[in-house]
């Protein structure tokens, strides 16, 4: 005798895929509404004379780091528009904040996240981060087509059923 069940789509740990294997939009009605946070991390690494223009307030364009920072809070606002599978946020703070580290030498961009809302700024958070250093990029590219953007991370998030989160380090 065959067995039923077999025929039978098995649930996917990833909850962007329905019993069938097929794509949705995750359904968060019922979920509670609480605050949320996210913090995200990523760096940009470049040449010490792309970080010296930088911080010498001399690049051409003008302003790198006050640039990436509109960037990066314009980029969390948009988040929904570019994941496919993302709900929009009323987002209620979005904080970027820009470290440069000659050490690298680099910049590292940190972005907070919050909402009070049925699901998490995660996305939010990581979009912005990667959007202020691609801003860094855009900006100081005609002095150095050689940066890299790396370790772009989820460092922390709180809020909802799964409570609080934090990254081991690194």
């Amino acid at each position: 005798m065959r067995d039923a069940s077999a025929d039978q789509p098995t649930p996917s740990p990833l909850t962007h895929f329905d019993a069938a294997g097929q794509a949705h939009m995750v359904d968060v009605g019922d979920k509670a509404v609480t605050r949320r946070l996210a913090i995200a991390r990523g760096t940009i690494r470049m040449r010490a004379e792309t970080l010296a223009l930088i911080m010498g307030g001399n690049a051409k364009k003008g302003d790198v780091l006050g640039i990436a920072r509109i960037a990066a809070i314009q980029a969390a606002k948009k988040t929904a528009d570019l994941i496919p599978l993302c709900h929009p946020l009323a987002l209620t703070r979005v904080a970027a904040d820009f470290d440069t580290d000659p050490s690298l030498p680099g910049v590292h961009c940190t972005v907070r996240a919050e909402t009070t809302g049925q699901t998490g700024v995660e996305m939010e958070a990581l979009t912005a981060v990667q959007i202020g250093l691609l801003t860094i990029y855009d900006m100081c590219k005609a002095a150095d087509r050689g940066m890299t953007i790396t370790d772009v991370r989820l460092l922390e998030k709180q809020g909802g059923k799964s409570g609080q989160w934090s990254a081991a380090a690194p």
